[in-house]
């Protein structure tokens, strides 16, 4: 079967890419790095030659409100009308647990609107609305950082390994359109001030952690249902000290 991955190239896309392939499926991990542009159109009509699946999980060049915005519709729909030309069976996109929760956070409502235009397509689809990857727990420590002091919310926080990202991404690409969302997280819940506080000593980066109930997460407040999944969610297995164990992060 053939699967393309948008974002093939990237943390979760190359790792689910690998997955597919050792299942022996033909996967084309296709970025602008590869001549396949979503915004532009550029060679998205000829990498979904004959796919069956596509999977979504481009990144936005910029973060800023207008731009993260304007850069998912105008992908979005790009690649669906590229699916329903090409007779894709199921499209799957990667989005983020709590994306309905808070419509003020500019990344969370241009993925929102993402979600939108899938679901009112005509192509089968799996929305997987996953917590945030260990991967970026650094980005977050840095984002909440003035002088020595990470001020970061107390709020309810359950990362996930980007290996359990892949694992699940590879098993929906194999699976039935659910024309519907999941949710993935990671297998411990704390107070994100507390893991990344966990963080920042396994580290040994000397930063003090503070909790404050008004600290934004990338311009929102949170509360200790903000970002965190139901209990249906699937759970991973890799928790952060194996993680830790594992990944090329600083000690």
């Amino acid at each position: 079967m053939k699967i393309v991955i948008i974002g093939g190239t990237g943390l979760i896309g190359s790792k689910t890419a690998a997955r597919l392939r050792n299942k022996g499926h033909e996967v084309l991990a296709a970025s602008p790095n590869t001549g396949v542009n979503t915004v532009t159109g550029e060679g998205v009509a000829e990498a979904l030659a004959g796919a069956e699946v596509v999977i979504d999980l481009a990144n936005a060049p910029s973060w800023e409100d207008k731009a993260v915005l304007e850069f998912f519709e105008t992908a979005g729909r790009n690649l669906l009308a590229a699916d329903a030309k090409a007779g894709v069976k199921h499209h799957i996109a990667l989005s983020i647990v709590g994306s309905e929760r808070l419509p003020d956070n500019g990344c969370f409502k241009a993925k929102l609107a993402q979600e939108r235009l899938i679901k009112e397509s005509s192509i089968p689809y799996t929305i997987v609305h996953s917590t945030q990857f260990m991967e970026f727990l650094k980005g977050i420590a840095d984002e909440a950082t003035v002088g020595a002091v990470a001020r970061l919310s107390p709020a309810a926080f359950q990362p996930i390994a980007s290996d359990d990202v892949a694992d699940v991404m590879a098993d929906v690409a194999l699976g039935k359109p659910l024309n519907g969302t999941i949710e993935i997280a990671g297998p411990e819940r704390a107070p994100m001030n507390e893991i990344i506080a966990r963080y920042l000593k396994a580290a040994n980066d000397p930063r003090m952690v503070e909790a404050d109930v008004h600290a934004r997460y990338f311009g929102s407040e949170l509360n200790d249902q903000s970002i965190v999944p139901g209990e249906s969610a699937r759970i991973g297995k890799v928790g952060f000290q194996d993680w830790f164990r594992s990944s090329q992060q600083p000690k």
